[in-house]
Parts: C-alpha cells; structure tokens; sequence
C-alpha cells in the first residue's frame, strides 16, 4: 500500500498481502480439517447451544402438566384477595369523592349565580334610574315641547312629490335589502314607510339622505331646511347624543302623547312614524308606550323584553321607557332608551373573565326569557366560534338556528333553551341540577328567576361535569395505577413464596435442564443434608466430567473462528461456517477508499526490517483504530491497490461519505503524528467514490474476502491517477459532504470531476466547531 512518488509498492503491501495469505490459508484449512465438530456436507459444522431453557417444576419435554401449579394458585389467590378489596374500597372512595365534587361545584355555582343576579338586577335598576332623571332633565323636558310642536307643524304640510320619491327610494334601494339580509326573509318596499306628512317629510329630509349611516346620523343636528323641527334637532340634539355616546344606550326616542315618534337620535326607519296607528303598533316598544303613558306620572318606568325591531334592521333590541312631564306635572310625551346589549353581555360574562369568575374553561352564566331563548351571549360562540353550531346541533338546536347565530354573532332570541334548569327557574324556582346542556354533553347549573320589574327573565349558572369532576377523574387514573402497582407486588410476593417452598427441587431440576440444553460447568448448592443433597452432590461430579470434554473442544473451536474473522466479517464467516459455497452481498451506497503511503520507501530504506515492520505496523494500527473509530471497515490490502477499506457496507450508514473522508483525514493525521516523531515525511494518496458494490468469498480450496464493482473501481483510477499526495474525491461524494469540508477541484483525470479535500482548512473548521 506504500509508495514513493513515481516508486512501486512498499514492503507493508508486502508484509499485509502476505499476512493476508496466511490468514486466508489458515481459514480455508480451519473449514476443512481444524474443526472437528464440522458434519458432513457443512464447511465447519456448529456448536451445541448452551443457553438454559427453564421449565416449570414437574413439566416434561414433549408434554404438558394438567392443572395449575403450586406458584400458580398462590398467584391467584393473593391477586384476587388483594383486587377485590382494592376495587371495592376505589368504588367507595370514588364515589365519595364524586359527590364531595358535585357539592362543591354546585355551592361555587350558587355563589356565582347569586354575584351575577345582583349584578344584572344593579345594572338595570341603574338603567331605570338613568331613564328617569334623562326624562326629567330640563333639556328633555324644553326638547319635548320643541320636537312636539315643530312635529305637529309639519303634520299640516302636504309632502311634495321628491319628497316622497326619495322616502320611497330610500326603502327599495337601501332600508330593505338590508332588513332582508339581516332577517333572512322577504318584506314589502311600502310595508315600513311612513304615511303622515310629517313622517314623510323628516326621513325625505334626514333618514334617506343617510342611508343607514348612524355615526353620521348621531351628529347631524339641521338639515338646513329651515323648519322649526330642525331648530328643535340643532338645539337639543347634543343632549340626547350623550346618553348615546357617553352612556351607552344604543339609541334615544322621543314620542308625543299621540303616539308619534317626534325624534329618533340615529334619525332611523322609527323616525316620524305612529307606534298606535304606524308599521310598528304591535311592537312591545308600543304597548309599553301605552303602558307608561298611562300611569300619568313622571317618575313611572317600563322595560321591555327583548325583540326583532324592523329599524334596528330586525336586531334583538330592548326599551326603557320613562313619560316626560312639565314643571306643573303635565305629562308632554315619553323618552324610550334602548338598551344596550353590550352592557348586558358584560355582566353576564364578568368583561369576558370566566376563568377569574371560577368558571373555568366551560362554565358560563346566561340569560334566559319566558319565550326559552338566550337573553345574553353564550360563552362557545364568544370563544370558540367556529365549534359553536356542531356542539349545539349535538345539544338539540335546528340546525337552521345554529347557523343563524353563528351568521349573526348573537344567541339573543336564537339560541333555544329546552333543559330543566330554565323549566324550573321560569317556574318560579330556585335550585340546581345536573342536566344535559344546550351544547351537549352534561353540565351542573344552579338557577333562578331574577327580580326585576317588568322583565320575566331567569338566570343559569352552569359547567360540564366533565371539568366539574376532573378531580374525580384524577382520582380515578390514580386508583387504577395504584390497584395496578398492588397487582404488582402481590405477584412477586407470590413468587417469591413459591420460590421458597420449591426452592430445593426447583434447584436441582433447573441444573437438569440446563446441561440436557447444552451448558457446561453447572453446580447445585448441597447446602442441606438429605436424600435431595446426596442426589445434587451426584450431580455435580456428572456435570464437572461434561466440562472438561468440552473445554477441550472449545479450545479447537476458538482458534477456528480466529483464523476465519481475520479474513471476513462476521456475517460472512457465518454462512460461511453453515457451509454455503457462493456467498455474493450487493451493497447500495457504500463509500470506498483506496490509499498509498507516498515517502515510507525513502523513510524505511537502510532500516533493519523488523525496524521496518514494526513502524509499518504502527501505521496499519492508527489507521485500523481511526477506521473503528469512524464505523469504517477495513477490507484489504494488496500489493497493487495499497489499503482499502468501505463504509455503509456491513452497517448501512447514511453519512458514509462524510466518515470516509474523515478517516482519510485521520489517516493523514496518524503519518503526521509518525513523521513527526521520526523526522520523516510520509503523505497519503487516496481515491474516495461512493456507489453500488459487491463483496464476497472468492475461491474455493483457498478463499480470500474480497469487495469489486464501480464504486471500488473508480476509486482506485482515482487515487492511481493522482500526481501527488491528497486526498481525492468524485463528484458523488463531493455532493454528499457537508459545507465544512472545503473542496476544491483538480484536473488531470480526464472526463471524471475530482475534487481534493483542503486537508488545512477542514481541520480548522473541525477545531472551529
């Protein structure tokens, strides 16, 4: 494998080839006459097994014992006693603990339920309250005499024909379409529009000129017309604008004794019409008007539950109403505040903060009315939107509805509530339960009616079961575990007492059956005095003969295996002994590397040639321990290709390439180190290229392990056809190496890209990392 440049081969090709040969003729005379257990027609024959097959006592080959066995009943009785009484107390504790829970969430339900009853029954109160003082403010008081009058003088206008086309206009081309698709159904152009000239003349002025734009509608105060209305809006708009604005109610009427809506703060579709006569008549807005109006008293209040108000574009709207009256008590008219829903969802889901409520991850607290729908927004549809309508179509809900409420972000008035906590609760009830829920699955509630006038509502408080009992189910993973853990040690319990009363036969028998599998040397304690320890002394002396036969036949053997593992791997020196005659392995992806020292003719010249051998000696064991180092495997060595060795082809290895050319770095490194110390320049030759190979015995009478195929072939043109000293790759294994191994590429080798490894800077990247 050594070479000088432009010299023939060294004397280690010589001194490897002919250790090679002999390995190979010691091998091939070991197949054939060194191993004298080989049978007939096997290259080597094999040795008798000595691994121990244990049988249980009383068991004989070749058949089977009826009925359990001693260790076996003990088994079963103590895993039985131990499982029965482990489950029984788990069934206990289990459902101890299960209703210890339920009680406790429950009671967290109650208290939640009542913080957030007092809560929406404060904010409506607080809304009456507003809805009062607002109607008894001197504003309100001078604006409703203002709008009644400026109202009542247009009513004796006779509406011009633009006036009424741009009313009319307005609800064919804008009003609506957009009704439509908010509710979802077909409606007349002329179902809504006002008939009264005074109705007719506001919206012609204010309503359809803004086509639905309420931002703008808010601070629109004249619409420069003139009239004493416009007066009236210029002066007084900015104080109902603020109950708007700064309070957060969603709009703001004004209406006459007869009825008429003489002001609307978003100038809407309401605007100028009649709630006793007008489209809107059966509305709950009108008959609380009556109601309110009826009372002739100033400090009265009514609310109104919620429902689709066509100006509000069919959207769940709620009132509070409240009369205006003068200084000398005459009531002028009545102030209707809507509600605001976003005040109520607030409430109801603490701003959003379940889990800070102590609501965890499912619970909620609803609303609900006397017609079982949702006055409030359901937790699921605030969080988890898209796997709102599959949980409550699970839970019962048309699945018309759910999409609905999906479409229009809101369960108010949509989401239906059938279960038993808002039976009970618009019974008059106050309580709790487990039932199933309007999203599926089970839940705890705690419910009651809520007392607030004019409003027949009910409040829900609830959580799945499932989050309500995870500490039940906590409990439960940990019972199994533990009854798992008891099986457990009854079992080695119950071993281990078997093993102590059938400890003295079960020793000999295992002894028995040991030696009848083939192991050698094998003793029995005769610790006691008895008929069984005169019998294991027998024993004894039986199995000591059987050992030194075999010793004897061991020592053939070891030397066999020796003489065949210098030569080939360990799976082929296996078929090989099971006396197959072709053995032929293709490899795919391997590396292969050929190598020649250049310089050690010139360093060993004038050397003694043990001198000589044993420097070569050291370079073939730095190489071979780098090789085992990298997972490379050495294959040969020959007097014409020098040191050949592979990588991926006993052990696939998808970086084969990578450790090859690391080996050849190592190689260098190892004639380095040896230089060094000697004051000698010796330099590697390699040729690296990756591929398909194949490696198998060739010969017969004689064999020799050998690898060929194109892989091996380009490797060695490469490393033969190399000027110099370096290390030399294909374009194959330059595609595989990583970036930190600088290449750079060399010509000279025909049609073939070559590329050599900077040995310098790969080192330095290698001490960089």
């Amino acid at each position: 494998m050594t070479r000088a440049a432009g010299q023939g081969r060294g004397p280690m090709t010589d001194a490897n080839d002919r250790a090679d040969a002999t390995a190979s003729q010691g091998a091939t005379g070991a197949a054939s006459a060194a191993d004298p257990l080989a049978g007939p027609g096997s290259a080597t024959g094999s040795a008798p097994s000595r691994e121990s097959t244990t049988l249980p006592l009383g068991t004989r080959r070749g058949g089977t014992r009826r009925g359990l066995s001693i260790q076996s009943k003990l088994l079963v009785m103590l895993l039985l006693t131990s499982l029965l009484s482990t489950i029984v107390v788990g069934a206990i504790g289990y459902a101890s603990a299960t209703g210890a829970l339920k009680k406790a969430a429950l009671d967290q339900l109650v208290g939640i339920r009542g913080a957030r009853a007092a809560e929406i029954t404060r904010t409506m109160e607080n809304i009456r309250t507003t809805a009062i003082l607002a109607s008894g403010n001197d504003s309100a008081v001078a604006a409703s005499e203002a709008f009644n009058a400026g109202f009542a003088e247009l009513q004796k206008q006779t509406p011009t024909p633009a006036e009424e086309s741009a009313v009319s206009d307005f609800y064919s081309d804008t009003f609506v379409p957009a009704l439509e698709k908010n509710a979802g159904e077909q409606f007349s152009d002329t179902a809504f529009a006002p008939t009264d000239p005074a109705g007719v003349y506001l919206q012609s002025k204010y309503t359809a000129p803004l086509a639905l734009d309420y931002d703008t509608a808010l601070a629109t105060s004249d619409a420069g017309d003139g009239s004493a209305w416009s007066a009236a809006n210029a002066e007084y708009n900015s104080f109902f604008a603020s109950l708007v604005d700064r309070i957060g109610f969603e709009d703001a009427l004004l209406l006459d004794t007869d009825g008429d809506v003489v002001y609307s703060a978003y100038l809407g579709a309401d605007l100028g019409t009649n709630l006793r006569t007008g489209p809107y008549r059966d509305s709950a807005l009108a008959k609380a008007y009556d109601e309110v109006l009826a009372t002739n008293s100033v400090d009265a209040t009514r609310f109104t539950d919620f429902e689709r108000y066509v100006p509000s574009l069919d959207s769940p709207t709620a009132w509070a109403l409240s009369p205006i009256g003068d200084r000398d008590g005459r009531v002028t008219g009545v102030l209707a505040l809507q509600i605001p829903v976003e005040t109520i969802n607030n409430v109801m889901t603490g701003d959003e903060g379940w889990a800070k409520q102590g609501l965890g991850e499912t619970g909620e607290v609803y609303l609900a009315g006397d017609d079982r729908t949702m006055r409030s927004n359901s937790r699921e549809l605030i969080q988890h939107p898209k796997d709102y309508a599959k949980d409550a179509i699970a839970g019962g809900t048309p699945s018309a509805t759910a999409k609905k409420v999906v479409a229009a972000k809101s369960t108010i008035l949509l989401q239906p509530l059938r279960n038993a906590s808002v039976t009970s609760a618009l019974q008059g009830k106050t309580g709790t339960n487990e039932a199933p829920s309007y999203v599926g699955g089970q839940s705890l509630a705690a419910y009651a009616p809520l007392q607030i006038e004019g409003l027949n509502w009910v409040i829900v408080a609830r959580i799945t079961t499932a989050e309500a009992y995870s500490s039940a189910a906590e409990f439960t993973r940990n019972l199994v575990l533990s009854t798992a853990a008891i099986a457990l040690l009854v079992s080695l319990l119950s071993l281990l007492l078997a093993q102590i009363f059938l400890r003295p036969l079960r020793r000999l028998q295992t002894a028995v059956q040991r030696v009848s599998a083939g192991e050698l040397g094998v003793q029995v304690d005769t610790g006691s005095r008895d008929e069984v320890a005169d019998l294991g002394v027998a024993f004894n002396d039986m199995s000591r003969s059987l050992e030194i036969k075999a010793e004897l036949l061991d020592a053939e053997r070891a030397e066999y295996d020796r003489l065949l593992h210098t030569v080939m791997p360990e799976t082929v020196a296996k078929r090989y002994r099971q006396g197959d005659e072709t053995i032929a392995e293709d490899h795919q992806d391997v590396s292969v590397i050929f190598a020649d020292i250049v310089g050690f003719d010139d360093f060993s010249r004038g050397m003694e040639s043990a001198q000589s051998l044993a420097l070569l000696n050291d370079i073939v064991r730095g190489f071979d321990e780098a090789a085992t180092r990298l997972g490379v495997e050495r294959v040969r060595t020959t007097r014409l290709e020098g040191y050949l060795a592979s990588c991926g082809l006993i052990v696939p290895r998808v970086d084969n390439a990578r450790r090859v050319v690391e080996f050849a770095i190592e190689m260098q490194n190892v004639l380095d180190r040896l230089g060094a110390q000697h004051g000698a320049t010796l330099t590697l030759r390699a040729g690296v290229d990756s591929g398909t190979v194949t490696s198998g015995l060739i010969g017969r009478s004689s064999v020799v392990y050998d690898m060929w195929g194109d892989a091996v072939s380009l490797a060695h043109r490469v490393q033969d056809a190399a000027e110099g000293p370096g290390i030399f790759v294909t374009q194959r294994v330059a595609d595989q190496l990583p970036d930190t191994i600088p290449l750079t590429e060399s010509a000279g080798f025909g049609d073939e890209r070559v590329f050599k490894v900077d040995r310098s800077a790969a080192d330095r990247e290698a001490r960089r990392g």
